[in-house]
């Protein structure tokens, strides 16, 4: 059974649910939440899909993340896409969200952050390879031909808002 996404408009409001698969088909807008995981050392949880994968099959990801499911908000797909994923329980922090046009379909991606303090539990289905990376080993890989490319568009105005927030 396909799950159900809500349907949405250019401002990211909700239209009617409908599948995700004709979401996508259709190319009609839906919502999609990621997390961006740091350890206490500040680094990033990078991840690889596996070479199985139906979607981005062995490409490098920052975020982790899936779909919102209708009538779900942004910040509790976030909570279950973590648990689910890698196998942690926590209350991801929001910080922004745009509108993507996306390599499989167009969709608004809510971003979120959370600090991970205990050990990780990767779904092999999910995740065929991990590592924390710094910063600058992140800046370098994202640019890697085999780096998905919503994720990279993800990062750049993940950057561009730190940097602008930093600066005042």
């Amino acid at each position: 059974m396909d799950e159900l996404v809500d349907r949405v408009d250019e401002q990211d409001e909700v239209l009617g649910a409908v599948s995700r698969r004709e979401a996508q088909r259709r190319r009609w807008l839906h919502r999609i939440a990621t997390i961006v995981c740091r350890d206490e050392e500040g680094r990033t949880l990078v991840h690889r899909r596996p070479a199985g994968a139906p979607r981005f099959a062995g490409q490098f990801n920052w975020m982790l993340g899936g779909g919102v499911d209708a009538g779900e908000t942004y910040e509790r797909a976030a909570a279950r896409e973590l648990a689910e994923e890698l196998g942690v329980r926590a209350s991801p922090r929001f910080v922004f969200k745009f509108r993507c046009e996306g390599v499989i379909s167009p969709y608004w991606l809510g971003l979120h952050e959370v600090v991970v303090t205990g050990p990780v539990d990767p779904d092999p289905e999910e995740i065929g390879w991990h590592a924390w990376l710094t910063e600058p080993e992140l800046a370098a890989l994202v640019r890697h031909e085999e780096f998905v490319p919503d994720a990279r568009e993800a990062y750049d105005r993940y950057r561009a808002l730190r940097q602008r927030g930093s600066a005042g």
